[in-house]
C-alpha cells in the first residue's frame, strides 16, 4: 500500500519538460557494415535525463516504430520525454533502416550497442546498470523483442569498453509490437528487415515468439484487439511463450484502437500508460 502514495507523488511532481541532450554516435570510431555517410547511415542515441530530484536510477532505451522504413517521433522523443518526467532516464535510438538499404542483423547490432553504451556510461548518467530496459513500438517492438531473445554477455577482453557490456535488457516494454515473421507478421516490416526472399531459417530465427527462454526479461505488452496493421496475434503468441518459460508478463489488450496510438492525446493519455507506471513500480524502476 505504501507504493501508491509514492507513485502519486512522482505523477504529481512530473510535468517539467525533459529536454534532450546532444545526440551521440553509436559508433564514434566508425560504423560497422555501413553503406554510406550522412543521414540514414549514422545511427545515434539521444539521452533524455530526468530532474535529479525525480531520478530513480532506472533507464529505458527507446526504439521508435516505423516498419523498419522510418522512425516515428511520437514513439521516440514522445515516450522519452514522458519517461524522464517520471524519473526514468530515456535514450532514443536512431537505428539504421531497410529504407536506406540495411538488413538484419544491422538493426539488432545498433540496438545492442545502445544498451551497451548506457551501461558503460551509467555512473556519468546516474544510472543503475542493472536497471536498463528496452521499449519498442510496432517494428520497434520487433527490434525490442529481438534484443530480448538474442542478447549476449558482452566481450570481456574487447579493447572497446562499450563492447564489454552485456546487451540483455532488464525488462522489455512492447507496444502493439511486430513479433513474428511468419503467418501473422507485418509484411512491410518483414520486407524492410529481411528483404524480398528471406530464407526459412531467417524467418524462424526472427520470429521471436519461438526464441523466448527462461532468460528473456520480464515484459509489459500493450495491444489493441482490432489493430488493422499489426495483428494482435503477435502480442498473444509472445505472451504465451513467456508463460511457457516462466517469464513474468503483464499484458493489456483493448478492444478498439488505431495502430500507432502511442501515449494518446496530451489532454487524454491512453490508460496503458498509467498501467505501465504501476508495472515499473513492481519491477523497481519506480519507487
Amino acid at each position: 500500500m505504501r507504493t501508491l502514495p509514492m507513485l502519486l507523488t512522482v505523477a504529481l511532481t512530473a510535468g517539467a519538460f525533459a529536454a534532450p541532450q546532444a545526440s551521440l554516435p553509436l559508433w564514434p570510431d566508425g560504423t560497422p557494415n555501413s553503406l554510406g555517410v550522412g543521414e540514414g547511415h549514422e545511427p545515434t542515441i539521444t539521452p533524455f535525463l530526468p530532474d535529479p530530484a525525480l531520478a530513480t536510477g532506472a533507464a529505458v532505451v527507446v526504439l521508435p516504430g516505423g516498419g523498419y522504413g522510418g522512425l516515428a517521433a511520437h514513439e521516440g522523443a514522445g515516450y522519452a520525454e514522458w519517461l524522464a518526467e517520471h524519473g526514468i532516464a530515456a535514450f532514443v535510438v536512431k537505428y539504421r533502416l531497410g529504407s536506406a538499404g540495411y538488413r538484419h542483423p544491422v538493426m539488432l547490432q545498433d540496438a545492442s550497442r545502445a544498451i551497451r553504451i548506457v551501461r558503460s556510461r551509467a555512473s556519468e548518467w546516474n544510472i543503475d546498470p542493472n536497471r536498463v530496459g528496452i521499449m519498442g513500438s510496432s517494428a520497434g517492438g520487433h527490434l525490442a523483442s529481438t534484443l530480448s531473445t538474442h542478447f549476449d554477455a558482452g566481450k570481456a577482453e574487447d579493447h572497446d569498453p562499450v563492447e564489454r557490456q552485456g546487451s540483455r535488457p532488464d525488462l522489455s516494454i512492447l507496444c502493439y509490437p511486430v513479433v513474428t515473421m511468419l503467418e501473422h507478421t507485418h509484411k512491410g516490416s518483414r520486407k524492410n528487415l529481411l528483404g524480398e526472399t528471406p530464407s526459412e531459417d531467417l524467418l524462424e530465427d526472427l520470429s521471436n515468439e519461438r526464441r523466448v527462454t527462461k532468460e528473456t526479461p520480464p515484459t509489459f505488452i500493450f495491444h489493441t484487439w482490432d489493430d488493422p496493421a499489426v495483428p494482435v496475434e503477435n502480442a498473444l503468441q509472445y505472451a504465451v511463450a513467456l508463460r511457457k518459460n516462466g517469464v513474468p508478463c503483464e499484458m493489456h489488450l483493448y478492444q478498439h484502437g488505431p495502430h500507432g496510438i502511442g501515449l494518446g492525446k496530451k489532454d487524454a493519455p491512453h490508460p496503458w500508460s498509467a498501467s505501465l507506471l504501476g508495472w515499473f513500480s513492481l519491477q523497481k524502476f519506480l519507487p
